[in-house]
């Protein structure tokens, strides 16, 4: 957001990331960041316009979150190397009060190289997987090594796509 110049505040929504098991992760990722724009836009009081994302890493049509522990990020980087996945974004737009909205999502295919079990290791002894769907951070030192292809937006891998969010703001706030 910084980089489109604009002002904002971070509000966390306390939803359940967990629902929506039955949605294809395309429609899952835009149905949870609507969910977290419309809890914040209801905790507003006065006129805002409230952002809301969700990325998930996807292989193989099983969505990789967030590691539960050093073992479960070695198996999802384990699996990730030498292959293809997709990580989708989804955003939503919500004007509060009258809650307008507006949702897309954007989609980047990511390949990695093959991965030596002491690589994996090294990078989980960094720390840095622990906290992100799929286990890695392209902006991450290794991360960014681990990847030898993408197709699509290199920002929607990092969270934001911000072309898709600043033409999506342009054409919510002209309507």
């Amino acid at each position: 957001m910084e980089q489109l110049g604009f002002e904002f505040t971070v509000q966390p929504a306390l939803i359940d990331e967990d629902n929506h098991h039955t949605l294809e992760p395309k429609a899952k990722v835009v149905r949870l960041a609507l969910d977290k724009a419309l809890y914040v836009a209801d905790q507003q009081s006065q006129a805002s316009l409230v952002i809301g994302a969700d990325t998930i890493v996807v292989l193989d049509g099983e969505i990789l979150n967030k590691p539960l522990d050093e073992n479960d990020a070695f198996i999802m980087l384990r699996k990730l190397s030498n292959r293809t996945h997709t990580v989708y974004t989804g955003i939503a737009l919500v004007r509060h009060p009258d809650k307008k909205v507006m949702t897309n999502v954007q989609e980047t295919d990511v390949s990695f190289r093959y991965l030596d079990d002491e690589e994996i290791d090294a990078y989980i002894k960094s720390g840095s997987p622990m906290d992100k769907a799929g286990a890695y951070g392209i902006q991450d030192d290794f991360g960014a090594v681990f990847v030898n292809n993408i197709r699509g937006c290199y920002y929607n891998i990092v969270g934001l796509p911000l072309e898709m969010l600043y033409t999506a703001l342009n054409n919510f706030l002209k309507n």
